[in-house]
């Protein structure tokens, strides 16, 4: 890791990214593509030590209350996050200021900060995003190797559930010849239904490659799914978005499922939802079907 202090911490739409780069090692992550302009190695983390200063000065300034964003570009509940406790920090921040959060985590981590959580929700509103790709544990062990398992993930949202605190489910990306099969699609959609999640984000069945992810990728085949590289090759060849030969009909049981257990699968209507501030006044506490 390494520290630094940085002019600005929220973005025009209130996101934010509290570290730079990580350590989950997801062999298809699209954070580590050249666009980003990441000036260090993907794994030597960039800490905003001031984030929770910069970020105290936004929301004293800010006029209106909204929700702040986390976790789209780097997971706010790294393993760094243990010792330095900044995403905590920033928690606390947003609780004490009475403003929403959108936050966004493959780690069971998030459940260290399940009071800050609370606080949000009894105030405004508080929503999770957890990232699920691979109903197989030891298959996701090799895709998604240091972080919380998709079993875990799901404890996660069942707890979540438990406390009354809204949920979304990022069902990407799904890699061809590798998880776009049905029986993968069907286990993790049955963990959504148990869970009660409010939506279901999937832009398609399939993964996006571009320069500094794809190698990244093409490597992490070679290690795990010998001679698939070359299959890809040959039928993606340099494409941005790799589209699975399944992508049909794995959406339309995605989109039936949704549909029969009353869950939003609208990508719109699920980020104009996260992106909705709602104060308490005119905001009747989520009561999440059967409970």
């Amino acid at each position: 890791m390494h520290e630094v202090e940085v002019k600005g911490i929220l973005s025009a739409k209130n996101g934010m990214n509290i570290y730079r780069g990580c350590t989950h090692g997801c062999i298809y992550c699209d954070s580590r593509s050249k666009c980003y302009q990441m000036n260090h190695a993907f794994e030597d983390i960039e800490v905003k030590v001031n984030a929770p200063l910069l970020l105290e000065q936004a929301l004293r300034r800010k006029r209106k209350k909204c929700m702040i964003g986390t976790g789209a570009m780097s997971d706010p509940y790294i393993h760094l996050e243990e010792k330095l406790g900044n995403t905590r920090k920033c928690l606390e921040l947003i609780s004490s200021y009475g403003f929403g959060l959108a936050i966004q985590t493959k780690s069971a981590r998030i459940l260290r900060d399940l009071d800050l959580l609370k606080k949000i929700n009894e105030k405004a509103k508080c929503v999770v995003q957890m990232t699920m790709t691979t109903y197989d544990e030891d298959l996701c062990k090799i895709i998604e190797p240091n972080v919380s398992t998709t079993k875990e993930r799901f404890e996660v949202l069942k707890i979540l559930r438990d406390n009354n605190i809204p949920t979304v489910v990022w069902l990407s990306p799904f890699l061809p010849f590798i998880n776009d099969t049905e029986e993968n699609i069907r286990g993790l959609l049955n963990y959504c239904i148990e869970a009660k999640v409010y939506g279901i984000i999937c832009f398609g069945i399939g993964l996006t490659l571009r320069e500094g992810n794809r190698e990244y990728f093409y490597k992490k085949l070679d290690e795990h799914f010998p001679g698939l590289k070359e299959r890809y090759i040959r039928a993606y060849g340099n494409s941005y978005e790799v589209i699975s030969p399944n992508h049909g009909r794995l959406m339309s049981i995605i989109n039936d499922t949704c549909k029969a257990h009353g869950i939003i699968c609208d990508v719109n209507q699920c980020f104009n939802y996260m992106h909705e501030f709602e104060e308490k006044s005119d905001y009747e506490q989520i009561s999440l079907p059967g409970l």
